[in-house]
């Protein structure tokens, strides 16, 4: 070995400290490398997210293991294809947490944490606006015995675009003569909390909203993202009676059950980009299909990668509070999939995915492939003068 050869020397002490941090989930790793063959940042940079690499950098204290560790948008996708079950998003989270405690956190999360702190939402927006999305919609407050409880979230609440989401579940739910209700001072989930690896501020969080909606008597909740679903059936205690849904879900029911229906015509080729919280962690990929094949003139063509072998649009795991360079986009891929396939209309079923992939669709200048949510095209549908 040369003279100007390094040499890491594993320290015993952080060993001890990446094994507590991931409670030994990387344990039943084999180094076998199928995660970092499957994931997508390979498709846009020369080397992926490799799980077994941070980890080593981690027990070593080798500098620059904490900036890897924040690209990874917990896709799933690693997980879905590891032989040995391990779950990788958990180990990333885990390696955050220990990050915030080496002071290797990225600039601009702790303003979101702070956001969130004082005003509620990751959107750093006044409190006061949070029903802004609903002007002129009369919508009622939740009280005992509606159907369910509609919950927003902060992206359809304050991101303009993402509220026109929002405001098409409440047209569909009304078509179909449910009773609903929404919190008026609706809290935060707490999903970009812990997509950053800030554990005890979330367990604070996730407490308090609990007894909310347990006094509240809130049963069936409904969310218009993927991500607050994961965290109502994931991170937070159920109850008796306790069913949170996607509205998706709900509104496939409503389907079945013959209250909501679709009139109008809309002769249109559509393509359907699964959400990676919505499909692979959920197992959610039946509902926004039978929500679209219901609609009368539509043609459904699916996308070359989609349900189980879906492609991230790159807003997950904190993503969409941090800076992705031009280039390596994961929405660019998707988009480019959608036009391949001739359809007129890119559609999903997440607000984070309805940003990424509407301002790529805007970089490529695909003016012609529109990007929409299936509650927007089920609005049209309606045949009600809409």
């Amino acid at each position: 070995m040369s003279e100007s050869a390094s040499v890491c020397v594993l320290d015993d002490v952080a060993w001890q400290e990446v094994t507590a941090a991931t409670m030994g989930a990387a344990a039943p790793c084999f180094q076998c490398g199928v995660c970092t063959a499957v994931c997508p940042w390979g498709l846009v940079q020369k080397e992926p997210v490799s799980i077994r690499r941070l980890i080593r950098m981690a027990q070593l204290r080798v500098d620059g293991w904490g900036e890897a560790i924040w690209l990874c948008t917990t896709c799933g996708l690693c997980e879905a294809r590891c032989p040995r079950g391990v779950p990788v998003s958990e180990i990333i989270l885990a390696l955050r947490r220990l990050a915030w405690e080496r002071r290797a956190a990225p600039k601009g999360l702790p303003t979101m944490l702070w956001a969130i702190h004082w005003d509620g939402n990751p959107w750093d927006q006044p409190p006061s606006q949070r029903q802004a999305w609903a002007k002129g919609l009369d919508l009622k407050p939740f009280a005992v015995g509606d159907d369910l409880l509609l919950y927003v979230g902060c992206t359809a609440a304050y991101d303009r675009r993402s509220q026109r989401i929002a405001r098409s579940l409440v047209t569909l739910l009304r078509s179909a003569g449910v009773s609903f209700g929404i919190l008026p001072d609706e809290p935060c989930c707490g999903e970009s909390v812990r997509m950053v690896g800030q554990e005890a501020y979330l367990a604070e969080l996730v407490e308090g909203n609990a007894r909310r909606f347990k006094e509240a008597g809130v049963r069936t909740l409904v969310t218009v993202s993927p991500h607050c679903l994961d965290m109502f059936r994931t991170q937070y205690p159920s109850w008796d009676g306790f069913r949170p849904l996607h509205y998706t879900e709900y509104l496939a029911e409503l389907l079945d059950g013959g209250r909501l229906s679709f009139a109008r015509e809309l002769p249109v080729t559509v393509t359907y980009h699964d959400p990676c919280y919505l499909g692979r962690r959920h197992g959610i990929y039946d509902p926004p299909r039978k929500l679209l094949a219901a609609i009368p003139g539509l043609t459904l063509v699916e996308l070359p990668s989609s349900r189980e072998d879906a492609l991230c649009c790159g807003g997950g795991g904190g993503r969409m509070w941090l800076e992705t360079h031009a280039g390596e986009r994961f929405a660019d891929l998707r988009v480019r999939e959608a036009q391949g396939t001739g359809a007129e209309w890119l559609v999903t079923s997440c607000p984070f995915c309805i940003l990424c992939l509407e301002d790529s669709a805007k970089v490529l200048g695909s003016e012609q492939l529109k990007v929409v949510d299936v509650t927007e095209l089920a609005v049209r549908a309606l045949g009600d003068g809409r």
